[in-house]
């Protein structure tokens, strides 16, 4: 059995609050032995994974929790792919690309997803464990000889791959480049496709636009358009789903599927469940535990693949990953929500210079969470901040209510810790038993209390501003895309927390978001907006949920259907006897479980 003891160095306060405390209560320090000392480079500890009898007692007391000891799996007897240093992250195995497939690959945050993609592509060298030295190709080459890796790094080394990569941090583009769309994928268009994929996207009309002028959205599209444009044998594209509206997801979605011919590998990292079931041929899956150690599965069909990782449980592998299973709720389980009603919007109408939205009355029963979807630009925004009174409509008025609004693109730029943040919106509540194990456990805050919210990850800020959304005292919660950023399990963690807050309070959320599982997940009921993005919006609804997600579903020109071992919803193959059926019957949102 070998041990790995890790050290997240940003959050070690050694110096500064701590003096040392681990290595004086190490055991096999206090017999004379070196098992933690201090790295005089940056004064921090280092931990001698040799030495270390996994007691436990560093990682239980340190002040900020930045330590953590594991044994690694028994059936695990290789060596890392990679590691990033001493006390550091590993990666064993990786992900295989297949010519003519689409592999899913489908794991946490922080699990090594990306790593792995930065390896296949050449952006990453591997160290095999050996971070301290320099590794010859041929080093690498020759441990995988007997492989199909050996075959593959060696013609990669050789530059007999031609690979084309669309990053997780798409906002790097704007830091890299400042000129026009039409002038970066000038540069990177080997196909003469721009245009066509662009026109795919509905982003024609980007084409003059600066990158520095672009939206995370429209980013997106363009860092697909200009991934897709490229002659390749393997394409990557990492979390392709971020920023993109419901609409533009399965547009993506099928672009990137066309991709893939007999000659042509394409693998993709996304968390949003309903893309990566629609786009891929085959999952493979990570497993491990966040910010410590990743492992790549077994390849897997992608029924087969997305349901063990749901459960939890990697039947080839014969590996539990997890001690509980992601569950999804048949339809037929919908709550039914009272009658009475607790906040009426009326008739409003709101115009800028290029966009006029229209709404419709609605009400809002308590105990209910109201989820919004539609395309991005129709104003699914412009509405919440209507009801929030940041903005005042030209027409018709908003009853005056107390709303707490969670912004779409929560802000990063916070001073103090997450401990601070939350107390001001808290207050006495953030002691209660309730308050910790419901909203800071759930959410997994709790051991990022003392960390300063300006090193909080994309994931973690998003979950911190959700929890300081409903840890204000208001009637209505207003939540805009509350799943950006955030792998399965959390996404629906937070939809949990979400709706148990509303039920037990009695109070009522409105919910913007693009992942239809999450939604079909936390709605009660829906409203749906339609028009011409950017120019004006219109509101349908409310809606019950399933005839609210029927009209979501015939808008995006796909069915759904339930799987019957998960209850999971699932995209049906276009042109499928089932999705025909459903087309029939103008029932798009689940059929019977097949």
């Amino acid at each position: 059995m070998r041990r790995i003891a890790v050290i997240d160095k940003t959050r070690c306060i050694n110096g500064f609050g701590c003096d040392f405390l681990c290595g004086r209560l190490c055991p096999v320090n206090r017999e004379g032995a070196s098992c933690i000392y201090i790295d005089p480079k940056d004064n921090k500890p280092v931990i001698d994974e040799t030495l270390c009898t996994g007691c436990g007692i560093c990682p239980n007391r340190c002040p900020t929790q930045c330590i953590t000891i594991l044994n690694l799996p028994d059936k695990l007897a290789e060596e890392p792919i990679m590691r990033y240093g001493i006390n550091s992250f590993e990666l064993f195995k990786l992900p295989i690309p297949k010519q003519g497939m689409v592999v899913g690959i489908l794991g946490r945050n922080g699990i090594g997803k990306s790593t792995a993609l930065n390896i296949l592509s050449g952006s990453l060298k591997p160290n095999l464990g050996e971070f301290s030295k320099q590794l010859k190709d041929s080093d690498i080459i020759g441990k995988y000889s007997k492989t199909y890796l050996g075959d593959y790094f060696k013609r990669l080394f050789a530059g007999k791959i031609k690979l084309s990569y669309k990053p997780q941090r798409i906002e790097m583009l704007q830091k890299v480049y400042d000129g026009k769309v039409s002038d970066l994928l000038s540069k990177v268009d080997e196909k003469n496709t721009s245009d066509k994929y662009l026109s795919d996207l509905d982003a024609l009309h980007l084409r003059g636009r600066k990158l520095s002028e672009l939206s995370g959205g429209e980013l997106q599209k363009v860092a697909i358009v200009a991934a897709a444009s490229k002659k390749a044998d393997v394409y990557f594209f990492d979390e392709p789903a971020s920023f993109l509206d419901i609409t533009t997801r399965i547009k993506a979605a099928r672009l990137i599927r066309s991709l893939a011919d007999e000659k042509t590998s394409v693998m993709v990292v996304e968390h949003d469940l309903a893309t990566l079931d629609y786009i891929s041929d085959e999952i493979q899956v990570l497993f491990g535990e966040i910010g410590v150690y990743g492992i790549v599965g077994q390849s897997k069909s992608v029924r087969n693949g997305i349901n063990e990782y749901l459960d939890g449980y990697l039947t080839g592998e014969n590996m539990r990953f997890r001690d509980y299973a992601i569950k999804f709720f048949p339809v037929n389980t919908e709550r039914v929500i009272g009658k009475s009603i607790f906040f009426e919007y009326h008739s409003m109408e709101k115009s800028f210079r290029d966009f006029n939205l229209k709404v419709t009355p609605g009400n809002i029963r308590r105990g209910e969470v109201l989820a919004v979807m539609g395309a991005n630009g129709l104003g699914k925004s412009t509405f919440l901040k209507l009801l929030s009174h940041e903005i005042q409509p030209d027409i018709g008025e908003v009853e005056k209510r107390e709303i707490s609004y969670k912004l779409q693109y929560p802000p990063s730029n916070i001073e103090g810790t997450v401990r601070e943040f939350l107390e001001k919106a808290a207050g006495d509540k953030m002691q209660s038993g309730w308050y910790q194990q419901n909203i800071l456990e759930k959410l997994g805050l709790k051991k990022l209390l003392d960390n300063f919210v300006s090193m909080l990850s994309g994931g973690e800020l998003q979950k911190l501003h959700v929890a300081a959304c409903l840890s204000r005292d208001c009637d209505i919660y207003a939540i805009d895309e509350p799943s950006a950023f955030i792998d399965v399990e959390d996404r629906l963690k937070v939809a949990e927390v979400i709706k148990d807050f509303v039920i037990k309070n009695g109070v009522c959320a409105i919910v913007v978001d693009h992942d239809v599982q999450f939604i079909d997940y936390i709605a009660d009921s829906m409203l749906v907006f339609e028009g011409d993005p950017g120019k004006q919006g219109h509101v349908i609804g409310p809606l019950g949920k399933k005839d609210g997600m029927n009209q979501v579903l015939k808008m995006l020109d796909i069915t759904y259907r339930m799987d019957k071992q998960t209850s999971r919803p699932r995209i049906n193959k276009p042109g499928s006897q089932l999705d025909q059926q459903q087309r029939a019957n103008g029932e798009y949102y689940y059929s019977l479980a097949k």
